[in-house]
């Protein structure tokens, strides 16, 4: 789980190239305009990439229509110089940039930050975030919300195979990097099939058992009461034969990315079965209050797999 990281393909873009966008208007400008028209002004400072898939022609249009101005952030000048901004929206990375907007927060309260710095820590830490989910302990009629049995491994690669088989883990094992703060290190899978493989992996991390799940997963996007939901293709299923015969760890750069799409696919009714939509808005209300707790006000958007037995849904986040 986490807050929205993938509405962008796999492409990788050139960082430093400069997009064209609103952040040339002068100030003055931009206070003539809202006085013309009452906008919500939101001020942006996203990367290149998000900035060419987030901010597309027709978007920037849309929100124009409906009353929202979005204007780029220049980081090469002071933040409180710009503006007036009414929200900040934000997804960079750094300490310089945190106290940038632990300052700005100060000085400008009328100001809404999506999200506070403070509060991104939370889910930028993958044992933090998917402790929400364990403790919700969500079970109703449609099924149960739960996070796979895993394990944390801060450091020293030797010794997680000891702690693997004091902990009872079951091969394979999938190993995410315990930061997910959006950079494409964040983003990699690795499937470890045996012990010896086990100390090939790079600590910090959290290792999950591995739950065959039809090679689909569905990414769930939430804003306010709406739910979005969207197929895409996941690790394959392991078989017992693969098992006894498939030794090492197999990475995977970037499961579940926009290129990805699994919804026009021709898949296996059974695998294709979009999870129960009550449950689903349960454990959107469920994570929405829990996530509220610690400030996350934007998308709710993570990544959740299921397996159908006798039409029971056991969702793992």
């Amino acid at each position: 789980m986490r807050l929205e990281e993938e509405f962008s393909h796999c492409d990788n873009y050139d960082e430093e190239e400069e997009p064209k966008t609103m952040s040339q208007c002068s100030i003055g400008a931009l206070q003539q305009q809202q006085q013309q028209q009452k906008f919500v002004v939101v001020g942006y400072a996203l990367t290149s990439k998000k900035i060419k898939s987030f901010l597309q022609p027709k978007f920037e249009g849309l929100a124009r229509n409906k009353g929202i101005l979005f204007v780029a952030i220049d980081q090469n000048r002071p933040l409180s110089d710009q503006g007036p901004f009414d929200i900040v929206l934000h997804k960079l990375t750094g300490k310089e940039w945190r106290q940038i907007l632990e300052d700005y927060r100060q000085t400008h309260p009328e100001v809404t930050v999506l999200d506070p710095p403070d509060a991104i820590q939370h889910l930028h830490n993958r044992q933090s975030m998917l402790q929400c989910v364990a403790d919700m302990n969500l079970s109703t009629s449609y099924g149960r919300v739960g996070v796979p049995r895993q394990l944390v491994i801060k450091k020293d690669a030797s010794s997680i195979a000891d702690a693997v088989d004091k902990a009872g883990l079951i091969l394979p094992l999938v190993a995410k990097p315990l930061v997910a703060d959006g950079s494409a290190k964040s983003h990699e899978l690795s499937l470890a099939y045996d012990q010896y493989s086990l100390q090939k992996l790079e600590p910090p991390l959290v290792l999950q058992e591995f739950v065959n799940h039809g090679g689909v997963l569905f990414k769930v996007y939430i804003v306010g009461e709406a739910i979005k939901v969207v197929r895409r293709f996941s690790l394959p299923d392991v078989t017992k034969r693969e098992l006894s015969k498939v030794t090492g760890v197999f990475r995977f750069p970037r499961v579940s990315c926009a290129a990805a799409s699994a919804d026009d696919a021709d898949l296996d009714p059974s695998v294709a079965e979009l999870p129960p939509r009550p449950l689903l808005e349960r454990l959107a209300k469920e994570l929405r209050w829990r996530l509220v707790a610690f400030k996350i006000l934007t998308i709710i958007s993570f990544r959740t797999y299921y397996t159908n037995l006798w039409n029971n849904f056991d969702i793992f986040i």
